[in-house]
């Protein structure tokens, strides 16, 4: 490439990124602009007499250490917040892809069988209203110790809405499907992976996305409760122990955004996976 065509070409790049973010300036405002006004809302209320809770900026300078050095590791509980985070989203990939797994099973079997639909779906509708921390004393009774139950916390939280809604995907297929697949005489193999696991995908997809901000939240609730484990839920109760509040509020800073992430990925898996047509 000439010098020519190198002066000619970087006008066109400048003016290319200009028109990305003259196209994302309404999206990222707004939420700049509120973000901005509840921190200083949040200031101004930490300054009047009588407040309790620190400021942002009492809160960053209180955590600047750990915001600066979160993979310090000295040892048993006493880590960084990546390391928190990270065992913490350990826990939930594991308990949550259990739940995926047989909650996508269990909703397929009971989508096609209408008698076991009747016969489970009022133990179904009664279980799923437990809230997480109520699973937690039964785990523990159960299982005897913090990690294996604190996964059976994140399965039994996020197996409910994907079971559920992967039994209504499979009921609302289309009876013209069916009867496609009948006049082609498709075996139950075709059926299932070209008729209905394409036509209950978006109800499947609606119920990974839900499950995966509540096994979030299961985790956070279980960690609290469950002494000696390394997790972002126990960093919080050892900070409120040690009335270390401005390291609960950074913490449900971390836990906020890492929920966002976790939405955000499965939204994006959801858009690779799904034509736009079927969403």
């Amino acid at each position: 490439m000439t010098i020519a065509q190198r002066r000619t070409s970087k006008p066109k790049l400048d003016n290319s990124l200009l028109s990305r973010l003259e196209k994302q300036f309404p999206n990222i405002v707004p939420p700049v602009i509120a973000l901005t006004v509840f921190l200083i809302l949040w200031q101004l209320f930490s300054w009047t007499p009588g407040a309790t809770l620190p400021g942002p900026i009492t809160v960053i300078q209180e955590t600047w250490e750990l915001i600066i050095y979160p993979f310090y590791d000295r040892g048993g509980t006493d880590k960084g917040l990546f390391w928190q985070i990270l065992a913490s989203l350990q826990r939930v990939a594991i308990g949550y892809f259990f739940a995926a797994v047989v909650g996508i099973g269990v909703g397929v079997v009971i989508g096609i069988n209408k008698t076991m639909s009747k016969a489970l779906d009022p133990l179904f509708q009664l279980l799923r209203t437990v809230p997480p921390l109520a699973w937690v004393p039964i785990s523990l009774a159960a299982l005897r110790q913090n990690e294996p139950a604190a996964l059976f916390v994140i399965f039994i939280t996020a197996i409910w809405p994907i079971l559920i809604n992967t039994a209504v995907g499979v009921k609302e297929i289309p009876q013209d499907y069916n009867n496609v697949a009948k006049v082609l005489q498709l075996s139950q193999k075709e059926y299932f992976l070209n008729i209905l696991i394409p036509a209950a995908l978006p109800y499947i997809f609606t119920g990974l996305r839900i499950a995966i901000g509540l096994a979030w939240l299961a985790i956070i609730a279980a960690e609290i409760v469950m002494s000696g484990i390394v997790g972002i839920g126990f960093f919080i109760w050892d900070a409120y122990q040690n009335n270390y509040i401005s390291e609960i509020i950074l913490a449900l800073v971390y836990i906020g955004a890492v929920g966002l992430l976790l939405d955000k990925l499965m939204a994006w898996i959801q858009n690779v996976i799904l034509p736009t047509e079927q969403k």
